[in-house]
């Protein structure tokens, strides 16, 4: 098999920087117009497309952290206390969780479906600080 070794000269690398094409001079849109200016305009399309494909994308609203933190007391069977509005608390386990609404489970009384615009806040049951008796 013959093969060549294709080796480029100075004089070759010399000659394609001549032939490459120099930058056009830009325009402030004056009267001397000439049959070529769509090109600019192209151009510039180009570049408020580039423009607008490296804006900042927004962070994601869901962040599933509530998500992690519900299956994480559901599978450990934590005993919380929820504080609804109204400063009323209830305690139980959460045995389901959805988008809108939480399933205490409860030992006493009734279980509850709660909806989660009702509820001020929750806690786990054993980081409950007991108020001293006077």
């Amino acid at each position: 098999m013959n093969r060549k070794l294709i080796r480029t000269t100075l004089a070759e690398v010399k000659g394609k920087a001549r032939e490459a094409p120099q930058p056009r001079e830009r325009s402030n849109g004056g009267a001397h117009r000439s049959a070529g200016s769509d090109g600019g305009r192209e151009q510039r399309a180009a570049q408020q497309a580039a423009v607008q494909v490296r804006k900042r994308i927004p962070p994601p609203t869901e962040t599933n952290a509530e998500i992690f933190y519900y299956k994480k007391q559901i599978d450990a069977h934590t005993l919380m206390v929820i504080v609804l509005l109204d400063g009323e608390e209830i305690e139980g386990t959460i045995e389901w969780y959805d988008r809108c609404a939480l399933k205490v489970n409860r030992k006493a009384a009734p279980n509850l479906l709660i909806l989660k615009r009702n509820m001020k806040y929750m806690y786990k049951a054993d980081e409950r600080v007991e108020q001293p008796a006077e």
